[in-house]
């Protein structure tokens, strides 16, 4: 019996028939049915999925640059959108729910006319090679937790164990072992690991 493959697994397969590059995945990583992987640049490993990561998203490289990073253990939700064009790097352990926006670029120049050249250029002839779409590198730590429909822009670091709030509008540092929620996001609150005697309480 053939074995059953999804929609992501069959989209990466096919783009690697066609001599596209697509992403590098680690030991038990999977791209799983509503995956999908754009890598638009010329080299595989500019999207790399460490081992035993799920994706249910989207990772898109841009064209002009980029790279995704996603370290291992991390689960990408169903509907997420990671953009770059600079560097999107993740690190191990990290949750991300659903229709979550992780954007290091603005996506669009903000100059009108240079929309209207940018938006002929992708209906066309495909994203181009030379644009400047403001692009700055965006960093999430160890554990953290991005919950769901929150957007992280630009230039944003989440520091490790960090928790997003659904919803929230990141715009700048949220620093390690801290809840933010809101638009644009603040600190609502440290979020302390439990002490050894708590830990040892909550299994009883």
């Amino acid at each position: 019996m053939l074995p059953t493959i999804n929609a992501g697994t069959l989209q990466r397969l096919v783009a690697r028939l066609r001599g596209r590059p697509t992403a590098t995945l680690g030991p038990k990583a999977r791209l799983l049915a509503t995956a999908r992987i754009y890598n638009m640049g010329t080299d595989s490993g500019d999207i790399s999925i460490g081992g035993g990561s799920l994706v249910r998203g989207e990772l898109l490289r841009f064209a002009h640059g980029g790279r995704i990073s996603i370290g291992k253990n991390c689960y990408i939700g169903e509907g997420t959108r990671i953009w770059s064009g600079a560097g999107i790097t993740i690190g191990d352990h990290v949750l991300i729910a659903h229709n979550v926006s992780i954007f290091d670029n603005l996506t669009h120049p903000m100059d009108w006319q240079a929309r209207r050249r940018h938006f002929d250029a992708i209906a066309f002839a495909g994203h181009p090679q030379d644009i400047d779409l403001g692009d700055r590198p965006i960093v999430i730590g160890d554990d953290a937790w991005i919950g769901a429909h929150a957007l992280v822009l630009r230039g944003v670091t989440i520091g490790p164990r960090a928790v997003v709030a659904a919803g929230s509008v990141v715009t700048r540092d949220v620093p390690a072992d801290t809840i933010v929620g809101g638009n644009p996001a603040s600190v609502i609150r440290e979020n302390e690991a439990p002490s050894v005697n708590e830990s040892e309480d909550s299994r009883c």
